[in-house]
C-alpha cells in the first residue's frame, strides 16, 4: 500500500479520519499526519491501515487512483 492510496481508500469508503482511526486501532492525528506528509509511518501502522482497509472491501490496485472495491472491474486511470 502506498501512502496517497490512503486518503483515496478513505475517500472510496467515505470515511472520515476520525473512522479509519478507530477501524485501524491508530490514533486520529496519525492518520491526518500520514495523509499531509508530516510523518512518515512505519511498516506495523501501514499493516493496520491496510488491514482495515481490506476488512471492509478495498483492494489495492496499480494505476491512479490505486484502490477499488472487491469485486469491481479493474478500471486504470493514467
Amino acid at each position: 500500500m502506498k501512502i496517497v492510496q490512503v486518503a483515496a481508500a478513505r475517500e472510496l469508503l467515505r470515511w472520515t479520519q476520525a473512522d479509519l482511526a478507530e477501524r485501524a486501532r491508530i490514533d486520529r492525528r496519525t492518520v491526518s499526519n500520514i495523509e499531509t506528509g508530516k510523518h512518515k509511518p512505519n511498516a506495523n501502522t501501514l499493516r493496520f491501515i491496510q488491514r482495515a482497509f481490506e476488512a471492509a472491501g478495498v483492494e489495492f490496485v496499480e494505476g491512479y487512483p490505486g484502490v477499488i472495491m472487491r469485486g469491481e472491474p479493474r478500471r486504470i486511470r493514467a
